[in-house]
């Protein structure tokens, strides 16, 4: 197969697979879900949903983060990896929020970026997920198979998602990230298989014997 065709062939399946691919982080609007998504930084989804309701019970708005305070912000994600770091960039987030954006979440990537903790990754999924601006985040998981299925073979995530937003129609982009991000977790693992094993490696590459080296971000 082409280039092209694999990538059309990733859709088609990956989209039979996950046809509604839920977003896998717990939340219930703007704000909550970029806490989440901050918090997930080198961290599981699932660690992140289990201290993500506390938090949110206590202060689901950025008026009431700031009233909690950064160290009982840090208290109540301390399982979080980086939680020092985090509590103080969701403070300092929450009073930029109120001070410049009248408690609001931005709606663009530049305002976003601007907030402590936040970069172009995380920018992407609230864009994608919250207001439903094409973007396309690439985590480690959409890193690792993109090369293994022959669509990029960056060097960093930002090579990565370049390469993907060449090869897949706009209106498909927030959907297939959390399709890719499903299907890596489920069935492409890092560890479960190596460009050789699971069914849409196989599929794309009928031929390939040895495992795929992929370039870590």
């Amino acid at each position: 197969m082409k280039k092209q065709e694999r990538a059309d062939r990733v859709r088609q399946k990956l989209s039979q697979l996950y046809p509604n691919p839920p977003i896998p982080l717990d939340h219930t609007d703007e704000f909550t879900l970029l806490i989440a998504v901050l918090l997930s930084a080198q961290c599981t989804d699932k660690k992140v949903n289990e201290v993500t309701p506390e938090l949110f019970a206590a202060a689901g708005t950025p008026q009431a983060m700031v009233e909690l305070g950064q160290e009982e912000i840090l208290r109540l994600i301390r399982p979080i990896g980086l939680s020092t770091n985090k509590s103080k960039a969701i403070y300092k987030l929450s009073q930029l929020l109120l001070e410049r954006h009248q408690g609001k979440v931005p709606r663009t990537f530049a305002e976003l970026e601007a907030l402590p903790g936040v970069g172009h990754k995380t920018a992407s999924v609230v864009m994608a997920q919250a207001f439903g601006v094409p973007a396309f985040p690439v985590d480690t998981h959409i890193h690792r198979l993109a090369q293994r299925w022959g669509l990029s073979s960056g060097k960093s995530v930002v090579d990565t998602e370049r390469d993907l937003k060449k090869l897949f129609p706009e209106s498909s982009w927030n959907d297939l990230h959390l399709q890719i991000i499903y299907y890596g977790r489920e069935h492409c693992t890092a560890r479960g298989c190596d460009g050789t094993k699971c069914g849409l490696c196989v599929e794309l590459y009928p031929n390939r014997k040895k495992a795929v080296i992929w370039n870590k971000p």
